[in-house]
């Protein structure tokens, strides 16, 4: 999981991390870190030459950045999207993270693996 530059400038990071562990998901890696274009570009390569790429890359990169490595039950990625709420905020769940707390669709505060492929290849990318 990744609390984005907006999260943290806001200060939104304890909120966030406080939700995950009510919900009984437990913390295992964090780092406070910028990401830098090259990395980005992998974590974000699936959407290369979509419309939207460039302003992806420019927002995880503008800023200081939360790596996380939650941990729970099996599905955990499942159960941690779902608390994310949708990425649109408008359309986020009240009691969701976006939901309660996002802004815009591209200040939507954080990202959460979509499988546990992803969660696996993610934790490989940023926690080498």
């Amino acid at each position: 999981m990744i609390c984005k530059p907006d999260a943290v400038e806001r200060g939104l990071v304890g909120e966030i991390i406080g939700r995950l562990e009510r919900r009984g998901l437990r913390l295992v890696r964090a780092e406070l870190r910028q990401v830098d274009k090259e990395t980005a570009g992998s974590h974000y390569g699936e959407h290369l030459g979509k419309p939207f790429y460039d302003s992806l890359i420019a927002h995880i990169t503008r800023g200081p950045v939360l790596l996380m490595v939650v941990e729970g039950p099996e599905g955990t990625w499942q159960v941690v999207r779902t608390m994310m709420g949708a990425t649109n905020p408008a359309a986020a769940a009240p009691g969701t993270v976006r939901g309660d707390l996002a802004l815009s669709m591209t200040e939507n505060l954080i990202h959460g693996s979509d499988s546990a492929e992803s969660a696996r290849r993610e934790i490989g990318l940023f926690f080498p």
